[in-house]
């Protein structure tokens, strides 16, 4: 049973009761604070939030529905900062993207309900253009502004370049293979704006690259 639709002009039932909704969702973001997401359970939301099982079984079909519910309305934008300097605004994105995965409506949550996410395509279509692409957006705009002030290719591809930046935060988040430390932000931009290739080994890459067209 997905999420009640809107009634439209002349259709006739009880309004929605938005209160229980906000205290669900704000139940939710309490309670993945201290049993975390594979702790958390429709009776002890319904105690925190004051309600019945019912009646959140009514507006949700599911938990991780509940938690991606959350995390919208809890997500906070990422700041569209423009420094006039393209290397500190990406430094910036990258920062706040590190700092994000201590919190408890992002990082802590991401291993597990991108599991769970895996056989729901709906879902995470949903998380993915509510809860990720307006971070992402915003690192399209600095993007846009450093080819324009001339600092950065004209040709460069933005969804890729912004994985670029974010997939090692991520990675390193969900394995812990390595340092998450405050001085990630600035080595990422700075390896992704100079690249590693020397000049030497830049031509040996472009003339690869002509010897592979047809």
């Amino acid at each position: 049973m997905g999420p009640t639709r809107q009634k439209g002009a002349g259709e006739v039932g009880r309004p929605r009761d938005e209160r229980i909704t906000d205290a669900v969702l704000g139940a939710a973001r309490e309670l993945l604070g201290e049993v975390g997401y594979r702790g958390l359970t429709v009776d002890a939301l319904a105690v925190r939030a004051e309600t019945t099982k019912p009646a959140i079984r009514r507006r949700w079909p599911s938990l991780k529905h509940v938690v991606v519910d959350a995390m919208t309305r809890d997500i906070v934008t990422m700041p569209d900062t423009d420094t006039g300097c393209t290397h500190c605004d990406l430094v910036i994105q990258v920062e706040e993207l590190r700092r994000s995965m201590d919190d408890v409506m992002l990082g802590k949550l991401l291993p597990p309900l991108v599991a769970d996410l895996a056989d729901d395509e709906n879902l995470k279509r949903r998380f993915l253009e509510s809860v990720w692409e307006p971070r992402r957006e915003v690192g399209a705009r600095v993007l846009e502004r450093g080819v324009e002030r001339g600092d950065l290719h004209p040709g460069l591809d933005p969804v890729l370049t912004i994985d670029l930046l974010a997939a090692p935060v991520v990675f390193r988040m969900l394995f812990a293979h390595a340092d998450l430390g405050p001085d990630l932000s600035e080595q990422l931009v700075r390896v992704a704006l100079r690249g590693l290739a020397t000049d030497a080994g830049l031509r040996s890459i472009d003339a690869q690259h002509h010897r592979q067209q047809p």
